[in-house]
């Protein structure tokens, strides 16, 4: 997400550092480079001229020429422009009626309005401990409303059971009531699409929003659609009238243009991004953290919540104290990798840190590959429960047999015990030099430092582009030696 745009900006912005004093020919050759950015990223072409004329009315003023540091007072200027395009303040579902709240879900065909519906259900219910009912209003779509019953049971959320020869209005009509006779705070009704706007399409929905009267009527919109997307998001809003909108497939568009446009061209607030296929990959728009993430300072307080989110904290306490006595297993190896995944991989943690956007670049340099992490896991798997508590038992018939087993070569199952070897060895010091203080100085870090400066590797990592650690060991889904 936004990785072109991040990339972009960080080149403009780590020249316009160096210089000293900043002359207003500096300042506007920059800014012609972030339009140039922006517009690549697809962001729509009255969102970038209105942004850029507001960069430029305040950086090429006093506060920058006569500043300590130009260059970094320039990006500030960017980043709080970016903070206002995107809203501010984190978009969060109106809940503030009486219960039932309807939550009207819109958008076009495949936009992943059904999946986000029940991702949105299941964040109301764990998160707000909300009793939710979801109903399937499309009526057109073969085996859509189905789609929906199956979601739900996966996710534990009630659905409206299904009766035939009904339409859209009294389908929704019926939700309503059984919400209010059964007691639901929430009922969420998923209408149906159409493969482009039509006025059918904006008919019934109008219908729907005033047979119910939503409290929140949400756009679904695909990320990947750029501009298309934007158009979709203005057509909505003079029709219907959008409270906010939900972004899908965040995590696979590069350029992140739909969501720098949307808010700036509806008014509307983005009130989640879906970044993944799993039922709780919908996370929150907090604009401040995205443009800190886009200007490369990273995003740490979404890592600390997602780390909140997905860590187990016995387990993680029970593994660091076996870490310490250097008694740390391949089960204890196995947990910490499925850490490493819940958590977005190695892809997911890195892009969250400050100052990581040069190393992000090495990485992919150094061809690191984010499936070493399951392989890792499918050669483990393939252990019996002695070997993973015993690795002195791995001979050469054992690695051949795990190897087959996981669909790896001898030579993968190697550097996984030899990756093993080298943690253990690491944690068995850094409990003889005091816990974390240890740690820092087996990083080079002298057992002080902090987070590394924007654009500096942090301590340890070094080396023709490949992060290391102490001892030769590489993270998890680092290719090892040849």
């Amino acid at each position: 997400m936004f990785d072109s745009l991040q990339n972009r900006l960080g080149d403009v912005f780590d020249r316009l550092k160096k210089r000293g004093a900043l002359k207003e020919a500096d300042v506007t050759a920059a800014l012609r480079e972030v339009r140039v950015a922006l517009l690549e990223a697809d962001v729509a072409l009255p969102v970038v001229k209105d942004f850029i004329d507001k960069v430029r009315e305040r950086a090429v003023g006093q506060e920058v020429i006569k500043s300590v540091s130009p260059g970094q007072q320039v990006i500030k200027i960017v980043h709080d422009n970016l903070v206002e395009m995107l809203g501010t303040e984190a978009g969060t579902i109106n809940l503030n009626a009486v219960p039932p709240v309807p939550i009207l879900m819109v958008g076009l065909q495949g936009g992943g309005k059904t999946t986000s519906t029940a991702k949105l259900a299941k964040r109301l219910k764990e998160k707000d401990r909300k009793k939710v009912l979801m109903a399937s209003l499309d009526i057109y779509r073969p085996a859509a409303r189905e789609q929906l019953r199956v979601l739900g049971e996966q996710i534990e959320v009630a659905t409206l059971p299904i009766a035939e020869n009904e339409t859209p209005v009294s389908i929704a009509k019926r939700a309503m009531a059984a919400g209010k006779l059964q007691g639901y705070d929430v009922v969420m009704l998923d209408t149906a699409g159409r493969l482009s706007i039509d006025e059918s399409m904006m008919d019934e929905v109008i219908q729907v929003r005033d047979a119910v009267n939503p409290v929140e009527t949400i756009l679904v919109a695909d990320a990947m659609t750029g501009q298309d997307a934007v158009t979709t998001a203005r057509n909505f809003h003079e029709r219907v009238g959008l409270t906010g909108i939900v972004l899908t497939r965040m995590d696979g568009d590069a350029r992140g243009g739909a969501a720098l446009s949307m808010r700036a061209v509806t008014g509307v607030p983005i009130k989640g991004v879906g970044v993944g296929e799993r039922a709780d990959a919908l996370e929150d728009f907090h604009p401040e953290r995205v443009a800190g993430r886009i200007l490369g300072m990273g995003d740490v307080v979404s890592l600390v919540e997602k780390a909140a989110e997905t860590i187990e904290i016995e387990e993680a306490e029970r593994i660091a104290k076996k870490m310490q006595k250097g008694a740390f297993d391949l089960e204890d190896m196995l947990s910490q990798l499925r850490q490493v995944k819940k958590m977005g991989g190695l892809g997911g943690v890195m892009s969250m840190l400050p100052g990581i956007g040069k190393l992000q670049k090495q990485m992919a340099n150094a061809n690191v590959d984010e499936n070493v992490i399951k392989k890792q896991e499918a050669i483990i798997l393939s252990m019996t429960k002695t070997e993973r508590k015993n690795v002195k038992l791995m001979n050469a018939s054992r690695r051949r047999r795990i190897a087959a087993g996981s669909g790896t070569s001898v030579q993968e199952v190697n550097k996984l015990l030899k990756q093993h070897q080298d943690m253990t060895r690491v944690m068995k010091q850094m409990g003889k030099m005091g816990g974390m203080k240890g740690l820092g100085a087996l990083l080079g870090g002298g057992g002080g430092g902090g987070m590394p400066a924007p654009g500096q590797l942090p301590p340890g990592l070094s080396g023709k582009g490949m992060p290391k650690l102490p001892g030769g060991m590489l993270p998890p889904g680092f290719p090892g030696k040849k």
